[in-house]
């Protein structure tokens, strides 16, 4: 899109997806694609962000941030799904940032010797 000014603005695309107790929302601007988690990511929500995850993994972005810090609750099928996540950003240029969750899902990570591992912003 062109701005009043003439100028082009930065490529902006944005989606939500309410799953009952999770929410995921996908916005990118520009190369970078936003993925933020809200609620509880468990067995019943995983794979609908397994799916969001192929296909922003599957587009040209440089950069994807997972933002786990509205994130209530996560079990160890979150877990796996995010080690998953990294090991293909790992072999697909490192694209992969993610921002840390609250006390009680980076304590799950913590108790299973995970966090260490991921590739935190902060």
């Amino acid at each position: 899109m062109i701005d009043a000014s003439g100028q082009r603005e930065p490529l902006r695309a944005a989606q939500l997806i309410e799953l009952g107790a999770l929410t995921i929302s996908s916005e990118r601007e520009g190369d970078i694609q936003a993925v933020g988690l809200s609620g509880e990511l468990d067995l019943a929500t995983a794979d609908a962000l397994q799916r969001e995850l192929e296909r922003v993994e599957a587009t040209d972005v440089s950069s994807i941030i997972l933002d786990l810090s509205a994130l209530t609750f996560m079990d160890s099928t979150g877990v796996r799904l995010i080690l998953r996540a990294h090991a293909r950003s790992r072999a697909d240029s490192e694209r992969l940032t993610m921002l840390r969750g609250c006390a009680a899902v980076q304590r799950v990570l913590d108790l299973t010797g995970v966090s260490d591992l991921l590739p935190f912003a902060d």
